[in-house]
């Protein structure tokens, strides 16, 4: 008996001659899936037309129409009762009380019984006004129609008809039997138009006001950053800061609550205004809620700065136009103009900018300067660029120790008498030594100044970049002395203070550039020995107080609240040197970026004013060198490092040594070693466990060769 099969799928395998045939078993469909309830598809109909677009857009125009009439309505009913009663003058007392100004509280009670007394004057003429208005139209009639019966008279006269005596008379009545029959007609539509026209004019009060919830409110206004900063804005900004007391005087002050408001004025790329709080506020509940009074403003907390000025119980509130702070300011004078020049004593460094647009400018004459913040935010351009300009008075000498190390100040080589450039331990030692030898001239110039108080000597700038390096590093001398700490035993720290506490009289000042500061890498008595302290931004609150001091923060002074990696160049200043709004102290400047090239071309100006300068170097020129172990430590913690970076490195580790050299001598010294440069990503790069490898490796063959 033979059996059909059925082929329900293609075969993949080709058939064979011999096979048996195959028998496929027909599977059965899935069942279908039940069918969805009705209700359930009712219910995500509704809710996808509910949560639509469309429909949401639909719900904001209706509500928002409708409570612009409502309102509006409300507006006009306010007007009407303050022009009635005593209402506005009674907020306004309320308003001068709430702010404190007693003086306005009286001047307002009075203007209130003037219009108290003028009020019930007019009542009381009401009282007699029947009476004369009953007599004015009486006599008013009799008058009228008396005229019109002589005017009668004389046309009858003219005409010879008797019957003219009433004519006029006639006219006038059936003028107002005319004015009757058109108020008669009109009168019907316009009763019902009239509400109409009434709603429109409320629903006009309404939207010229935009009273109506912000979420009512159109997409194009309830996204208002950048909108224009307004009297009304900054009230209601503050209204609703979260501060209890605030609130409630605001509210009671009600439309008078811009009376608490200075003259809103243009200040560079923003607007600034003083504001008078009421009594009970204490200016720190608005500076603490900064975020919160930029968004109330519609802007970012970068763009709002609160400071204390000198009037009691007032803040000044500097707001940017949206987005101004993240344009970038200008280039720096000294690249523009090339016949710029400088005068310690007398002439001020042109930093950049403060928030304003005025150019801010720093005087350095005898101050000790301190810069600090988060690293590679801009602190060792902003020394630089008061350096550099410095650097144009011939008569200022510079001894520098850049504890960094990649050249950023070579552009000093010909210019200082000491150039020390490298991270290591050793160069915190020379440092260390620098600035010792520091306080050794410093004290010869005293001494000079105590037998001839007119001697004059030419100003002296130390230098210290990445300053926390020194105070962080263990090394100790033959005596056990440490160089690092912030001890009565520390070399650079005493050596420091010392220049702080009489450096000053000689002219021989401090410079310090460090990074984070902390009570480890920037002691107390350090950081505040500095005239001008300048940060950066900064992580906290407490590190903004160790860079400026308290004085600063407490009066708004927020280093900690700029963004990291987008205000790179941007300080907070607080020093004398500069110009700041009276009562301030402090101040924020957009520093102008120089390059390497524009210090470079700074540097050989500064260098053709002198008759020639013989730097010293941290490791003196033309000693011998091991060209390996100077390889290691230009790479220092990195895996590895481009062939082209370790020959820039090590001529700025020596320039005598390593200037001059190229690929080829960076290979002979490196071929086996084991350490030989190889291709990575398409570069060269030498590797720096193998070149370890290969230093340890030559360290044990010398021991063993020693050995033997």
């Amino acid at each position: 008996m033979s059996e059909n099969v059925v082929h329900l799928h293609k075969p993949t395998d080709p058939p064979t001659d011999d096979a048996a045939p195959t028998v496929l078993t027909v599977v059965p469909d899935a069942p279908p899936a039940p069918p969805v309830p009705l209700w359930v598809r009712s219910g995500r109909a509704v809710k996808t037309a509910v949560t639509h677009e469309t429909t949401k857009t639909t719900a904001r125009a209706v509500a928002r129409h409708g409570l612009y009439t409502f309102n509006g309505g409300r507006i006009v009913a306010r007007r009407a009762w303050d022009g009635k009663t005593g209402a506005r003058y009674e907020r306004m007392i309320r308003t001068a009380e709430a702010a404190g100004n007693l003086e306005a509280a009286e001047e307002w009670e009075e203007r209130l019984q003037r219009f108290r007394a003028a009020r019930h004057h007019r009542r009381m003429d009401l009282l007699h006004s029947p009476v004369e208005a009953a007599k004015g139209i009486a006599v008013g009639t009799g008058v009228s129609i008396g005229v019109l019966v002589a005017l009668g008279v004389v046309m009858a006269i003219n005409n010879h008809d008797v019957t003219d005596v009433i004519t006029p008379l006639k006219a006038t009545i059936e003028f107002i039997a005319l004015l009757i029959r058109i108020v008669q007609v009109v009168w019907g539509p316009a009763l019902t138009i009239g509400p109409f026209l009434t709603l429109l004019a409320l629903w006009t009060v309404g939207s010229k006001q935009q009273a109506a919830p912000q979420w009512a409110l159109p997409a194009n206004v309830r996204n208002s950053e950048g909108e224009p900063i307004t009297p009304s804005i900054v009230v209601k900004a503050l209204r609703d800061l979260g501060v209890p007391a605030l609130r409630n005087a605001i509210k009671e002050m009600g439309d008078a609550g811009a009376s608490m408001l200075g003259p809103i004025t243009i200040a560079g790329c923003g607007v600034e205004v003083d504001v008078t709080l009421p009594s009970g506020v204490a200016t720190n509940e608005v500076q603490n809620r900064r975020r919160k009074l930029a968004e109330n403003l519609t802007r970012h907390e970068h763009e709002v700065f609160i400071t204390i000025p000198e009037a009691a119980r007032t803040v000044r509130l500097w707001i940017a136009d949206s987005g101004a702070l993240d344009e970038p300011i200008g280039p720096s004078p000294l690249v523009t103009d090339d016949t710029t020049t400088s005068n310690y004593k007398t002439g001020k460094a042109p930093w950049g900018q403060d928030l304003r647009g005025d150019a801010a400018t720093l005087s350095l004459y005898q101050r000790h300067v301190l810069v600090t913040g988060r690293s590679n935010q801009g602190k060792t351009a902003a020394l630089r660029a008061l350096a550099l300009w410095l650097a144009l008075d011939k008569s200022v000498q510079f001894w520098l120790a850049d504890l960094k190390g990649i050249g950023d100040w070579k552009w000093l080589d010909g210019i200082a008498g000491v150039l020390i450039e490298g991270p290591t331990d050793e160069h915190v030692i020379q440092a260390t030594e620098m600035v010792e030898d520091a306080v050794d001239e410093m004290n010869r110039r005293v001494e000079v100044r105590r037998t001839d108080p007119t001697a004059v000597f030419p100003p002296l700038i130390v230098i210290v970049d990445e300053a926390q390096v020194a105070f962080m590093c263990p090394a100790v001398d033959d005596q056990r002395r440490p160089y690092g700490g912030s001890k009565a035993t520390s070399r650079y720290f005493m050596a420091v203070r010392k220049i702080h506490n009489q450096g000053r009289a000689v002219d021989v000042l401090m410079w310090q550039g460090t990074q984070d500061p902390t009570d480890q890498n920037l002691p107390k008595l350090v950081r505040e020995g500095a005239h001008t302290r300048a940060s950066l931004v900064l992580g906290t609150e407490s590190q903004s107080r160790m860079a400026l001091g308290d004085k600063a923060v407490d009066d708004g002074a927020a280093p900690h609240l700029l963004r990291q990696g987008l205000d790179k160049g941007t300080l907070v200043v607080a020093s004398d040197g500069i110009d700041m709004p009276k009562g301030q102290s402090s101040i924020t400047v957009r520093t102008h970026y120089i390059d390497d090239d524009g210090a470079d071309a700074i540097g050989e100006r500064a260098k053709a004013l002198r008759d020639g300068v013989t730097t010293l170097h941290a490791i003196e020129r033309g000693e011998e060198r091991d060209p390996l172990a100077d390889i290691a430590t230009v790479i220092g913690d990195k895996p590895r490092l481009k062939t082209q970076d370790v020959l820039k490195r090590l001529a700025t580790l020596n320039e005598v040594a390593y200037g001059d050299w190229s690929f080829l001598d960076l290979k002979r010294v490196l071929d086996g070693t084991g350490a030989e440069p190889y291709k990575s990503d398409g570069r060269m790069v030498v590797p720096a466990d193998r070149l370890t490898r290969a230093l340890a490796n030559r360290d044990t063959e010398g021991s063993a060769s020693a050995d033997g």
